[in-house]
């Protein structure tokens, strides 16, 4: 069967980032998408394109996808082409993270409705579209998914990803004192270890 793994990188990583996932994926091709833009409904299109694309050339896919580009995977419209998922600490609830950044912010819903963006001192612009587009199309995934997901991550509770696992039937583990970026020499052999784990279950 001639397989591929699609690793879609977080804000500012890149498609390079695959090359730590092909020892892991020895079995596959692994190839790295870069997204060019940063909405759900713009990007959620660039990945749609590219998958349906690859999906042509391959038997089966792999994703593997890290914090907003879990967001953005989720937003592609892709649920029938991939055969499995891996999540590293993804995005899953971005209606309530822009509102924990509004609140962050001192940004009220009226506020962001009539100014349409609206800049942050912590280097995100709030939008006012952004925010309406997430209410408006909720999170619909059935692919089987595993997450990995730190204790310490900033942006996503830990009450947060519970509820979507459950949702999703999702299968989660937790790193203890791990981050939302997996970059420490520790982080990563646990990263490694996760996903070889999977591919065994």
């Amino acid at each position: 069967m001639k397989e591929l793994v699609v690793y879609i990188h977080g804000k500012d990583g890149c498609a390079r980032e695959s090359e730590h996932y092909k020892p892991l994926f020895p079995e596959c091709e692994v190839v790295g998408l870069d997204y060019q833009t940063f909405t759900p409904w713009e990007t959620g299109k660039e990945i749609r394109e590219a998958v349906t694309k690859l999906n042509a050339e391959y038997d089966s896919i792999i994703l593997v996808a890290n914090s907003i580009g879990a967001f953005f995977s989720m937003n592609a419209g892709i649920n029938a082409m991939i055969r499995r998922a891996y999540f590293i600490s993804p995005v899953v609830d971005m209606e309530k993270l822009i509102l924990y950044m509004m609140s962050w912010a001192g940004v009220t819903e009226k506020e962001l409705e009539e100014k349409g963006v609206i800049p942050t001192s912590f280097g995100e612009d709030l939008s006012w579209n952004y925010l309406r587009y997430v209410r408006e199309h909720p999170v619909c995934w059935t692919v089987p998914t595993r997450i990995l997901y730190g204790s310490r991550d900033n942006l996503t509770s830990f009450e947060t990803i519970s509820a979507f696992t459950k949702t999703h039937g999702a299968e989660l583990t937790v790193m203890e004192e791990g981050e939302h970026w997996f970059h420490t020499d520790e982080q990563m052999r646990f990263l490694d270890n996760w996903i070889m784990k999977g591919k065994q279950a």
